[in-house]
């Protein structure tokens, strides 16, 4: 294989919404990926970056942005570009993704369209591009209420066995609905009992997640025997999804708190060993106070890329770990980054 060239040209589609605008944050200071294009709308291609979007970061548009053009979401713009990052909208995102992936770019969605086709784990990437004779391929983010409920299961069934009952209660926050969103008469002073397709989303999501792939690595073994049950609401809260949780286990003597806790901090997940350049230091963070975690302190901790627990209230930031940060995560180990990187046609 030839040897690598850092930075990788990335574009990124739907640039101007809620999920493009933290990709841009992030790939701003990335050491390995260099945004070379960014698309949006009909409605905005032709404009410079700050006159088409309407800026709802915290921190001000990057300099490497301000005189950027958006582009069509079209193949043809993003030429030179390795990798694409999509924060487009499901409801327009199928049919553009399925055109960037044949166009053989590596494409990872923040979209639902393909989350259920046998895509978006890692080992099947190799198997899509030889079935499709193509470079392209599609890796898919999880929902983020599911982003932030599978990490701290994951490592309890690390540590104790398989769970087979897990019940979660969601208090979503508004920005997952992009923007603009909820309307403010709507969720101001107010829950809103039901997310269409969320939990749904929810139950299945969970048990492909802590599955694993059929022997053939073109489908999913889902974990069928595990029971789940999710109820999802909207609050008044900008970033930051609260999630109520309780397990049980199939070895009925549950662990005590103590051993929990430890379990829980000591876990580490695949971006730490892979050294990716937004891992979190602990992948986990325990809160010892009884009123933690909360969406307004705890969201921006280790850059909202770890998953925040007290006494199993957890925190997930969902436009970071449950989005962006995810997707755009590359392995910093040069070995890692090279196998996974070589997989969308580098130099």
């Amino acid at each position: 294989m030839a040897q690598q060239i850092y930075p990788l040209n990335v574009g990124v589609l739907g640039a101007t919404g809620t999920v493009g605008q933290r990709f841009l944050v992030l790939l701003a200071s990335h050491p390995y990926l260099r945004v070379h294009a960014i698309g949006a709308s009909p409605r905005s291609v032709g404009l410079a970056y700050p006159k088409a979007v309407k800026w709802k970061q915290t921190t001000p548009i990057p300099k490497a942005y301000r005189d950027l053009n958006v582009s069509a979401c079209e193949p043809g713009a993003f030429a030179g570009c390795k990798i694409i990052f999509s924060g487009l909208d499901a409801d327009v995102a199928g049919d553009i993704e399925l055109a960037f992936r044949d166009a053989g770019f590596a494409v990872f969605s923040n979209a639902k369209n393909y989350r259920r086709a046998p895509l978006d784990h890692l080992a099947v990437v190799r198997q899509q591009q030889q079935e499709l004779k193509k470079p392209g391929f599609i890796v898919t983010n999880a929902n983020c209420s599911t982003t932030g409920l599978v990490v701290p299961l994951a490592a309890l069934e690390r540590a104790f066995g398989p769970i087979d009952t897990v019940l979660v209660t969601t208090l979503q926050a508004i920005s997952g609905a992009g923007y603009p969103g909820v309307p403010s008469l709507d969720i101001m002073d107010n829950v809103v009992p039901f997310i269409g397709g969320e939990e749904e989303k929810m139950v299945w999501e969970t048990k492909k997640i802590l599955g694993s792939l059929a022997d053939t690595s073109t489908g999913f073994a889902l974990r069928d025997e595990m029971r789940v049950s999710a109820t999802c609401t909207r609050v008044p809260v900008i970033d930051g999804h609260t999630e109520c949780v309780s397990v049980r286990f199939a070895r009925r003597r549950a662990p005590d708190i103590a051993a929990v806790r430890a379990a829980l901090s000591a876990y580490t997940c695949d971006t730490q060993t892979l050294g990716c350049p937004s891992a979190p230091t602990q992948a986990i963070e325990v809160h010892d106070a009884e009123d933690r975690p909360q969406p307004r302190l705890d969201r921006e901790s280790q850059a909202g890329a770890a998953v925040s627990v007290g006494h199993f209230v957890l925190l997930v930031n969902n436009v970071c770990l449950g989005a962006a940060t995810r997707a755009s995560s590359t392995p910093r180990s040069p070995a890692h980054r090279d196998s996974l990187l070589s997989a969308s046609g580098g130099e």
